[in-house]
């Protein structure tokens, strides 16, 4: 069944992820707040651009947003022009943002308050996830709005799993996050380590990526961490926006994260180091600049 979707943020995750909406033969409206954005997408695929979020999401059964921080998705969703002036009741809005767990239930208790459903659903899996349709999304919300967009997002993911409440969606990518970091930085000593010991890494990586110490990280990332190769992928920036969400939440459940704390003072290094866009696996050249 066809479906009238709004997708709000093309960045290198929404812009494809709209493109796989729009590919199922869903009727797709964008925006993007740089318009020359949304024409690129439009000349694309098939959909329609809006001028504003609110424009977007008139009349749509479903609305997204995939946009970078908390004031961000405030504005999309809440501003003057935000989406909330148009969407319709009944309607279900799926944020696919990283964002705190906070303002997911602001946004879901708002949603409840106009009669409409919202699901906090970040994802995971980057750049090539979103470009191969194959992301990972963890949901927050209720059961009924669930599977009424479950279809929808099924476009653009090969794992969908509610996972409880409002803001469980945002927690459970906390979880997540605090995973990758820590594991990149036992990853990012492994590598180095072998480098001075002057060992084959491919041998090396091809051998013990078959063990105990398997991870995504290590069969996607190991080939240009050797090669020091960091223009591409996840930024540093938004690992950092990321681990902040996560230290500020432990905070507050009263969960110590002494490793994920480490970490993102490692990033800042490597910030320092001109490293802002580089891709999160960057945690290795602090390493080899201390050699």
């Amino acid at each position: 069944m066809t479906s009238k979707v709004a997708f709000i943020g093309l960045g290198v995750m929404g812009y494809p992820m709209a493109g796989y909406i729009s590919k199922a033969g869903h009727n797709v409206t964008v925006f993007n707040r740089t318009k020359s954005k949304a024409e690129k997408w439009i000349g694309e695929y098939k959909g329609n651009m809006a001028d504003t979020p609110s424009e977007a999401a008139k009349d749509a059964d479903f609305i997204f947003t995939c946009v970078g921080n908390d004031d961000d998705l405030r504005q999309v969703s809440l501003g003057d022009d935000g989406l909330f002036h148009n969407a319709k009741e009944g309607c279900v809005y799926i944020d696919n943002s990283t964002v705190s767990a906070e303002i997911s239930r602001e946004l879901y208790k708002a949603a409840k308050d106009k009669g409409f459903g919202f699901l906090d659903a970040p994802i995971s899996g980057g750049q090539s996830g979103a470009e191969g349709g194959i992301l990972t999304v963890m949901v927050g919300g209720d059961d009924g709005d669930f599977k009424k967009a479950e279809p929808i997002i099924d476009c653009y993911s090969k794992k969908v799993t509610l996972i409880g409440p409002s803001g469980s969606g945002q927690l459970t990518k906390m979880v997540n996050q605090m995973c990758i970091g820590g594991l990149v930085q036992g990853l990012s000593e492994a590598v180095n380590f072998g480098i001075n010991a002057g060992l084959d890494m491919d041998k090396v990586m091809e051998t013990i990526s078959k063990g105990a110490a398997q991870s995504w990280q290590m069969e996607n990332r190991y080939k240009t961490m050797v090669a020091d190769k960091f223009d591409y992928g996840f930024a540093v920036d938004w690992m950092r926006k990321d681990l902040k969400i996560c230290i500020e939440e432990a905070k507050r459940n009263g969960s110590p994260v002494p490793v994920t704390e480490i970490v993102d003072g490692y990033y800042a290094e490597v910030q320092k180091m001109g490293g802002n866009r580089w891709d999160s696996s960057s945690l290795i050249a602090r390493l080899k600049k201390k050699k």
